[in-house]
């Protein structure tokens, strides 16, 4: 399924984006082990005036791992520089961006798991020994030189801890796994958000855009400024219970935080399958969109939330997803073959 992109809307909400990123840890909302492990290494590291020790942030996206960067390199007081695993295909793409760093810089690296070996085999020296090796010329006359760099702080940041392999995980100092957030939290995001972007908002207007942001910070900032979109042109400019609710239903965003395509697989499990196992391929072809998509996207929440089940014949809706719906479950045995009364 394609869609029409706006280059200049998307500039706009990534600017949006962020601002309201928080800046310090007092700021940051949630994740509150996480955030006390991280301000005391932070801080031992300030106390020895050394580079703080390298980190890797695991866990969905939308959490705040890209945040996490920027305040450490905030709390630090020295520079940040960003990139992603896709970005640095050949090896002197990494070796520029490190040689080009200032002693204390923080270096980010998103989607670290999917980095170019050969690139990989790079970060090896640069994070233990503070060395780079680089290899000029080719055949026999190639030769092998080492060149210092200066101490940085490489941040990395992952949705698949499974694919970052063994070697570089273990380099890392500091591994913090980050969870979805409760919707208390959320609220309080919320508010924030709707405080920097000058949006009035009450307590129970943030907490029905809370409850429908499937845990993330991202998806309550988004829906905030969709609501706050809404209400300026259909309401009186202000974020209530009420107004809140008739935005994000205008929008397709229902009660569980499901979209249109969210539904639309529910409803291809439960109506036009009629309760049979469905494969990944198959389902993501009934609702227009790639199985990649499909299983990093839209499965994750949908499995976490009770309302499909994985099992070795195919994607299965679960109860909550007939109850949904408002249809009646077909009784399915556990390995997901039909019953005979069916």
């Amino acid at each position: 399924m394609s869609r029409t992109v706006d280059p200049v809307a998307e500039e706009a909400e990534e600017l949006d984006e962020a601002g309201l990123r928080p800046r310090t840890l007092t700021e940051f909302v949630g994740q509150r082990q996480l955030t006390e492990h991280l301000a005391i290494v932070v801080e031992a590291a300030r106390r020895r005036g050394q580079p703080v020790d390298h980190l890797l942030f695991a866990g969905p996206p939308g959490l705040g791992k890209t945040s996490l960067a920027g305040i450490v390199a905030a709390e630090m007081g020295v520079g940040l520089r960003v990139t992603s695993g896709p970005a640095l295909v050949r090896a002197g793409d990494l070796a520029a961006l490190l040689t080009d760093l200032q002693d204390g810089d923080v270096l980010f690296i998103d989607e670290i798991h999917r980095l170019n070996r050969a690139v990989e085999e790079i970060l090896y020296p640069a994070m233990e020994d503070g060395k780079l090796d680089l290899v000029i010329g080719k055949g026999p006359t190639a030769r092998s030189i080492r060149l210092d760099l200066p101490h940085f702080t490489l941040v990395g940041a992952t949705t698949r801890t499974g694919l970052v392999t063994g070697p570089l995980r273990d380099r890392f100092g500091f591994v913090g796994r980050m969870d979805y957030y409760e919707v208390v939290e959320l609220e309080a995001i919320v508010l924030r958000s709707a405080g920097i972007l000058g949006v009035p908002v009450d307590v129970d207007g943030a907490r029905r855009i809370a409850e429908r942001s499937r845990g993330t910070p991202r998806i309550a900032n988004r829906l905030l400024r969709r609501v706050r979109d809404f209400v300026e042109v259909r309401a009186d400019g202000a974020i209530t219970a009420e107004t809140a609710r008739a935005g994000l239903d205008l929008f397709g965003v229902d009660d569980l935080g499901l979209d249109k395509v969210d539904r639309a697989i529910l409803d291809v499990l439960c109506r036009r399958f009629g309760g049979r196992p469905v494969g990944l391929v198959t389902l993501a072809q009934c609702v227009g969109e790639e199985p990649s998509t499909v299983e990093d996207a839209y499965e994750p929440f949908l499995v976490r939330e009770g309302l499909v089940l994985r099992t070795p014949r195919g994607r299965v809706a679960a109860p909550r997803a007939w109850d949904h719906l408002g249809l009646a479950p077909v009784a399915m045995p556990l390995d997901g073959r039909r019953t005979a009364d069916c």
